[in-house]
């Protein structure tokens, strides 16, 4: 056999049924549609969630909370206990932390820090969001906290 002497099994290739295109064809007239009714017409048919009638299911459903504009802000999560073994005079901030491992690198992920834990030097912190209780840690041990990115409120 060539490539030439290839072709598909025998009824496997159907021509497309090409419907009202007149009488000749078999399929002209009313076009495979029948006599009236709603599926004769043009965009006729049921809509999607149509039950026949019954009330849907879309609108049997309670319609249940709410998100704003923008939607949540979501923060990778760092405790002061994962940094408590740095070096004094470390510069904290979301690459260094995605080069530790801490956070996932990734350019949307905003830092928050939590003050789980003790910090046993003084480090410079820069994240977008910092509670109050790791910024009164960190300041205590001679620290500074840096926010980053557009107006965060800590604490937030």
């Amino acid at each position: 056999m060539k490539l030439d002497e290839l072709r598909p099994a025998p009824g496997a290739k159907k021509p497309r049924k090409r419907i009202g295109r007149g009488p000749g064809s078999g399929h002209g007239k009313t076009a495979t549609r029948g006599h009236k009714g709603q599926k004769a017409r043009a965009g006729g048919g049921k809509g999607g969630g149509f039950e026949g009638g019954q009330m849907p299911l879309y609108r049997r459903l309670p319609k249940r909370g709410f998100r704003p504009h923008g939607g949540k802000t979501v923060y990778e999560i760092v405790n002061l206990k994962s940094l408590g073994t740095l070096p004094a005079g470390s510069v904290i901030d979301p690459e260094s932390l995605a080069k530790m491992g801490l956070v996932r690198k990734s350019a949307s992920a905003r830092v928050k820090i939590l003050g789980q834990g003790d910090v046993t030097s003084s480090l410079t912190v820069k994240a977008h969001a910092v509670s109050e209780s790791a910024r009164a840690k960190i300041e205590a041990r001679g620290g500074r906290v840096e926010l980053l990115g557009a107006a965060v409120v800590s604490g937030s």
